[in-house]
């Protein structure tokens, strides 16, 4: 599978193309999925964003069994242009299992450099059975939180409120647990008011076309959007019961186990 928008520089897509390959070369893995992430697939964007390419692999089975484990995370060099970096996947599967929503976006990412479907499916059906919701709804509002209070920047500011989008998002949809990635569709499809989606499309189309924003005023619509969704979300988080103290989580273990088991049996 493959999903490149034209937008994107041939020339950097091949790069990546490369670097990819060297990597499963260089470490004899395979990488069943490798796709966008960042501002480029978040939806927002600017002229001069860099390309962050992440990535899953797996190694040999025997490589698992080793009484000397290698790292868990492969990285390549970092530029100004090209961030690519990937995990292992038994690092993502216990991080998915634990509600870190990272992996989980990157099986749902809308650029694709190269990816099997199946592979996805299979491991998006794993979190559909094991994530505790709640442990999503607590990773976005972390995320956002720190965000919102890392200073000034309009960059920092569009990394809080995807979160916060994505947090309206969960309650209105009260039955997935896995939210959409991108900003535009994660407004699109809830229940935001006229304001606050015209504020973000305002600020979405003035990244698209300005070198990465600095300090400036954050809109005050979406700024209070952003404040009222966490001071929501933390107000949930404190009625919910850790599942690692509790039964849910062992069987969600035993499941993560019994699947990234299934999963080495068949790549072999």
């Amino acid at each position: 599978m493959r999903a490149v928008p034209p937008s994107l520089d041939p020339t950097v897509v091949s790069g990546i193309d490369a670097r990819l390959a060297l990597v499963a070369s260089d470490h004899g893995v395979r990488i069943p999925w490798a796709v966008e992430s960042g501002s480029r697939a978040w939806g927002f964007p600017s002229p001069d964003s860099d390309y962050d390419c992440r990535f899953l692999y797996v190694r040999p089975s025997d490589d698992y069994l080793s009484l000397w484990p290698v790292r868990d995370v492969i990285e390549t060099p970092l530029d100004r242009v090209f961030d690519v970096n990937g995990w292992d996947l038994a690092k993502a599967v216990k991080l998915i299992a634990r509600g870190n929503a990272a992996a989980l976006e990157w099986l749902r990412s809308p650029i694709v450099y190269s990816g099997d479907p199946a592979f996805r499916d299979r491991l998006l059906g794993l979190a559909e059975e094991i994530v505790a919701r709640e442990l999503i709804e607590r990773h976005y509002l972390h995320v956002g939180r720190q965000h919102l209070a890392s200073g000034t920047s309009l960059k920092r500011f569009f990394y809080a409120l995807r979160p916060a989008a994505a947090l309206r998002w969960l309650a209105d949809h009260p039955e997935p647990a896995l939210p959409p990635m991108d900003l535009p569709t994660l407004i699109a499809d809830s229940s935001v008011g006229a304001d606050i989606a015209d504020a973000a499309a305002e600020l979405i189309a003035a990244k698209a076309v300005t070198r990465e924003l600095g300090d400036g005023a954050r809109p005050a619509a979406l700024l209070r959007f952003a404040e009222e969704e966490f001071a929501r979300a933390e107000q949930r988080d404190a009625a919910f019961v850790d599942p690692e103290n509790g039964p849910r989580w062992s069987a969600a273990r035993d499941r993560a186990d019994e699947w990234f088991r299934d999963e080495l049996r068949a790549a072999s």
